[in-house]
């Protein structure tokens, strides 16, 4: 049978995909993405945040199919071996005043992001990159594909105080999330609306990744574990 990869270490993406009956395998990538990012400008100059997500996205699932298919794979919890992958990677960031904010910094870098969030709107834009690895032609229905596309979603984020920030920052939820902020953990008071698909903001799109599953000729009910 096929299962989907996850390359991405986010239990929130992880916790999407199992809520709609996927239940992703789990490897995460080692990229650099400082270093990504750097060769992807070097190459096609300025990228802009929409662009910059699918960079990290193809890069995170391309190194980790990379691992796959070395002699000694990388250990994948809950993977015999037997099961065809297809290997889904992705990435986060919040698009403000023109700037691409990925996790914050620190503490202080957190608290200065949601003072300037806040009673505003931003742009999260999150990168999918869908690699087919099942084994194409007389072996299996593979197509050898690797494409990706871009969810952006519009995210309104409420007038909090700055009491609430310091709340909010000091559970360290904010630091570990693209943007500093979560609509599916503590940070769900703080975002008034969002205008898009809000499984985009959680971490992946479920209606784009049914588009690209689509391009390779697979229904999302091919995927769900019975």
């Amino acid at each position: 049978m096929t299962r989907l990869l996850l390359a991405s270490a986010s239990p929130a993406r992880r916790a999407t995909l199992t809520s709609a009956g996927l239940d992703p395998l789990v490897a995460v990538s080692g990229v650099d993405e400082d270093a990504v990012l750097a060769a992807a400008r070097e190459r096609f100059g300025d990228l802009d945040p929409a662009d910059a997500v699918l960079v990290l996205a193809q890069a995170k699932v391309e190194d980790v199919a990379r691992r796959l298919s070395a002699d000694v794979p990388p250990d994948v919890p809950g993977w015999d071996g037997e099961d065809d992958l297809v290997l889904l990677g992705c990435d986060s960031m919040l698009e403000l005043d023109g700037e691409a904010l990925g996790k914050p910094r620190d503490a202080a870098d957190a608290v200065a992001r949601w003072q300037a969030m806040r009673g505003r709107s931003g742009v999260l834009h999150t990168g999918h990159w869908l690699v087919d690895d099942r084994p194409s032609g007389a072996d299996g229905p593979g197509t050898g594909g690797t494409l990706g596309a871009t969810a952006s979603t519009v995210v309104h984020f409420a007038d909090v105080s700055d009491d609430e920030i310091a709340a909010y920052v000091a559970t360290g939820e904010p630091l570990a999330v693209a943007g500093a902020f979560t609509v599916d953990g503590l940070g769900g008071p703080f975002v008034e609306r969002i205008e898009g698909d809000h499984h985009a903001v959680i971490g992946v799109s479920l209606p784009l990744l049914r588009e690209l599953l689509g391009q390779i000729g697979l229904r999302v009910p091919d995927l769900w574990r019975r």
